[in-house]
């Protein structure tokens, strides 16, 4: 195993590596560091699934489950990008795709019926949606900002959209019959196994069996009511439009595979009422399923001119809806990953409220958000900036963020107990001995979960949040509600251990709403604030917070702390950017920010440093820090605009800045002889690099692949300068 394993990722990460890892794996190997990769791509993940269907020559090693047990030994070091964690029509994209290069991979199945079909679609379950993360993050996170980057967004404040007290967007959530007025929890006191079964008129039936929780685990249950939801966007979609703003709906789709893509599809359902109560039968025969999107529905009815004359006559009478792309009619339901909560409204909530419209034009925006679980740290932000205007980044503090996330913690480690009740009955979490742990009354269509959070993560979290506090010295808050079932348990577990170690005074306790606020104030006032969370909430936060902190939740610094002592450093949030892509193959222009690279990578030698004893790692981790910083004083990172510098010339600096520190360092004298010539090599170059790089700017790029690009064609594109591949090799 290579001493950092660097992972093979999919859409601007993974295009950004083919120019940024030949330069990293020649600087590392000077320092007698190897840096090898695994491919958890979306594209890898299939083929590694699916051998039997595959040559000799195609067939692909299973590098996730590879990966997942190296994350639990001593000796992981891994530095993970994002990867796409696919919805359907994203999978089934990628499955044509690799089917046009000669895959013979089998179909996805919509509606399986056969056996055959049915073990199908359970292995392509197994890949969509939050595949990934729960089985590499053994350990829990520790988000924030790097300092460098936080004085840079500081010094160079980006823009903020103006916030008035009379702006109409607002946050619409569920007041009943969600995930979170349904939660029941309890704490396990002792090991237990369990299964869940679902009991109506006609019988019993077994929805899943053998799970096994050890002692001390929080175990929860909840359901959403088909019935409670469909009132609730009914209602919303007639409030906004009497309200005159634009109709958004905000979900997770991609990491809530199960839950999240049947909400969705009742939202399409809903916003097209009319349409499926005169035409339901017929878009069914038509292959229609409204958990794939408004685009998907389209072009199963394209043919159809009754059907098509009324979605039009039913858009006209709508709400105007908020758009991804106005240019191209792509709305917020055409595709349930096009939008995801944690990108789309700190985006909306930056621009002061304002979402675009179908007519190109910013306006105002209900932003629905179904359950109640998490809506209200929207809701609150919003509120927030009506009254006291929009954030400063020239002032604010910083929020950083520890999460608990080890061992498939909470929601997203939900997906294998989720489900979508055939039949009105009740739904029991039943113990070995036949002791009923939780149960719900549920109708047809409702939406099950039931969600865990073992003993030594949870209390890993809270040492985690403890030493954190210490190193910064500023206000902690754990973000729980001791009304949500879930909560109250986690509570139990903090304040016990908080009080055996003298430490209560040093912490808060308090309700999402309420910790939005607070963080909200603290940061205005110019200090700084650590948010202790559990899974979901983390990922939101670090998205929400960095963007109206540094624009981008890219560049932040993100280290799981492996619970057996490995490492895992992932390079910030803000998923893997296809419209970056989409820019790349028109124009050939990558405007992908590596910075969160270059701050894992320096996290990641240094920790090798401190594992292995490798001094030699520590120089060149310390000056990934010095190159860093040169990027953010020299304005390095890449431009939006085609014909301007993009990733490759940020690259081409790091390269620089990275080989100049270690040539200026006194502490090896061997890499500082080594990299002096390569420093003189790259400034000497300097002109024609750039050149080079500019020149391939401009024209198509040809990937040979979207989801399976081509190695070849894709190192043509990204590594554009023969002058700087001569010097890096």
């Amino acid at each position: 195993m290579s001493d950092i394993i660097y992972t093979t990722v999919d859409e601007a990460p993974e295009l950004a590596s083919a120019s940024f890892l030949p330069i990293i794996q020649k600087f590392a190997k000077a320092a007698g560091v190897s840096v090898g990769t695994k491919d958890i791509s979306l594209a890898g993940r299939i083929l590694a699934t699916f051998p039997e269907h595959l040559s000799e020559e195609q067939r692909q090693s299973d590098d996730l489950a590879e990966l997942g047990r190296l994350v639990k030994t001593p000796d992981a070091n891994v530095i993970k990008l994002p990867n796409i964690s696919a919805s359907v029509p994203q999978l089934v994209a990628a499955v044509k795709e690799l089917q046009s290069q000669g895959y013979a991979l089998p179909d996805y199945p919509e509606t399986p019926s056969t056996p055959e079909e049915i073990a199908v679609r359970a292995k392509y379950d197994g890949i969509k949606g939050s595949a990934v993360n729960p089985v590499l993050r053994e350990g829990n996170s520790d988000r924030r900002a790097a300092k460098a980057v936080k004085a840079f967004a500081q010094n160079n404040p980006h823009r903020m959209g103006e916030w008035t007290a009379d702006s109409k967007t607002r946050v619409a959530a569920m007041s009943g019959g969600d995930f979170f007025s349904n939660e029941v929890s309890t704490t396990l006191s002792a090991d237990a196994d369990v299964k869940i079964v679902l009991e109506t008129a006609s019988g019993e039936t077994v929805l899943k069996d053998g799970l096994s929780f050890p002692k001390g685990t929080v175990v929860d249950a909840t359901f959403m009511s088909a019935r409670a939801l469909d009132a609730f966007l009914a209602d919303e979609i007639a409030k906004t439009k009497a309200e005159g703003t634009l109709f958004s709906l905000h979900m997770k789709a991609t990491m809530m595979k199960v839950s999240d893509p049947i909400i969705f599809g009742h939202a399409v359902k809903a916003f097209l009422a009319p349409v499926f109560e005169k035409h339901g039968s017929a878009m069914a025969e038509l292959g229609v399923n409204p958990n794939s999107g408004l685009g998907d529905l389209l072009a199963c009815v394209k043919d159809q001119p009754a059907i098509m004359a009324d979605i039009d006559a039913c858009m006209a009478d709508r709400p105007p809806m908020y758009m991804v792309d106005s240019d191209k009619g792509i709305t917020n339901l055409h595709v349930p990953s096009d939008v995801i909560i944690d990108a789309s409204m700190p985006a909306l909530i930056r621009a002061g409220g304002k979402g675009w419209g179908p007519d190109g034009a910013e306006s105002d925006a209900n932003c629905v958000i179904p359950d109640n679980s998490y809506a209200p740290v929207y809701d609150e932000t919003i509120k927030f900036f009506k009254a006291n205007g929009k954030l400063n980044p020239a002032t604010a503090g910083t929020v950083q963020n520890i999460g608990l996330m080890a061992q498939k913690a909470e929601e997203y480690g939900s997906h294998p107990t989720t489900f979508e009740i055939p039949e009105a009955g009740t739904v029991k979490m039943v113990l070995a001995d036949g002791t009923v742990l939780h149960s719900h009354a549920v109708e047809a269509g409702d939406i099950w979960r039931s969600a865990s959070a073992r003993q030594a993560p949870i209390e890993d979290w809270v040492n985690l949040a403890i030493d954190r506090q210490k190193a910064e010295g500023c206000e902690a808050i754990f973000w729980l509600d001791e009304s949500r079932a879930h909560d109250a348990e986690l509570i139990a577990y903090v304040k016990l251990i908080l009080e055996a170690r003298g430490l209560s005074d040093m912490f808060k306790i308090m309700a999402p709403r309420e910790a939005t606020r607070a963080s909200l104030e603290t940061i205005t006032a110019g200090r700084n604030s650590i948010a202790i969370t559990g899974n979901v909430l983390r990922d939101y936060l670090t998205d929400l917070f960095p963007i109206l902190e540094l624009a981008t939740s890219a560049k932040m610094l993100s280290i799981v702390k492996l619970m057996n002592g490995g490492g895992l450093f992932e390079t910030g949030a803000g998923g893997s950017a296809p419209k970056h892509v989409q820019q790349l193959m028109e124009q050939n222009h990558l405007r992908w920010d590596s910075l969160g690279e270059f701050c894992a990578l320096g996290e990641s030698l240094q920790f090798l440093a401190d594992a292995k004893g490798n001094e030699k790692a520590r120089v060149l981790g310390q000056a990934v820090d010095a190159a860093t910083q040169g990027i953010l004083d020299n304005d390095r990172s890449p431009s939006r605009k085609v014909g301007e510098p993009d990733n490759r010339d940020s690259h081409y600096w790091f390269a620089r800045y990275w080989a100049e520190a270690l040539a200026a360092q006194d502490a090896d004298a061997d890499l500082a002889a080594h990299f002096a010539p390569i420093a003189e090599a790259l400034r000497e170059n300097e002109a024609q690099i750039v050149a080079e790089i500019a020149a391939a700017q401009g024209s198509p790029a040809d990937l040979g692949g979207y989801f399976h690009t081509d190695p070849a064609k894709t190192a043509t594109v990204m590594r554009a300068s023969a002058a700087l591949n001569s010097i890096i090799g």
